[in-house]
């Protein structure tokens, strides 16, 4: 039953993260300066609002690539990993299925595809990869860091979302910014044709960008123990 409760709370952030992240892009736009700030913020706050209403829960993934890194850690078993997988894409279907249902309503979408993320800014493929590998890395490290420590509990959903707001504001204008594969999959099921057929490299982006993130923060703990 608690196994439960974990999936359902990664249900309701992811879905909350999608449809507050990515509505803000399809309602305000990323045109402008003040739309791509926007949207980097309505990405953290959902982050920082959600940790503290489910962080207690199920520790407030509501991202893949952050259940990786704890599966990695080994604070996430194999069989929650796949849970909370679960939850979170079926989360971001939901997200973007209540954008989808409010644009029924003669609304316009300013992005075009329900903020789904592309490839074509980044210089295509290559690119966009390097850029949500970095991104996911810059992410992961920081949440690694940052709930280590048990003093930092308190901060620690100010400092993850302030980050995601941060990895947004350089992301946006190359890739949409994903460091989340299911925050991906949910806007490319319902915009398809590129957004879908790309949606892999939001991925594997992420998710190799997350183990690097591991494989580093437990190398600079062992240098640090070691001395």
């Amino acid at each position: 039953m608690s196994s439960i409760k974990k999936y359902i709370a990664e249900l309701i952030g992811t879905m909350i993260l999608v449809f507050m992240g990515c509505g803000s892009a399809v309602f305000l736009g990323c045109d402008t300066f003040g739309g791509h700030l926007a949207v980097a913020l309505a990405f953290g706050l959902s982050i920082v609002a959600t940790a503290y209403v489910i962080g207690g829960i199920s520790g407030c993934h509501i991202n893949p690539a952050v259940s990786l890194a704890m599966l990695i850690s080994k604070k996430l078993s194999v069989i929650d990993f796949i849970g909370y997988v679960v939850a979170q894409c079926i989360g971001a279907i939901a997200g973007a299925g209540l954008l989808k249902l409010l644009l029924s309503f003669d609304l316009v979408d300013l992005t075009g595809g329900l903020g789904s993320n592309g490839i074509a800014n980044a210089g295509g493929i290559p690119g966009a990869l390097i850029v949500e590998v970095l991104l996911t890395f810059i992410f992961i490290f920081t949440i690694l860091g940052v709930t280590s420590d048990e003093s930092k509990g308190s901060v620690a959903g100010i400092v993850i979302g302030l980050t995601l707001a941060f990895v947004h504001i350089i992301g946006i204008p190359l890739t949409g910014t994903s460091v989340n594969p299911a925050r991906s999959i949910g806007p490319a099921i319902f915009a398809g044709g590129d957004a879908l057929a790309n949606v892999w490299v939001f991925i594997v982006g992420p998710l190799v960008g997350a183990a690097i993130a591991v494989v580093v923060f437990k190398l600079l703990q062992l240098k640090k123990e070691s001395k």
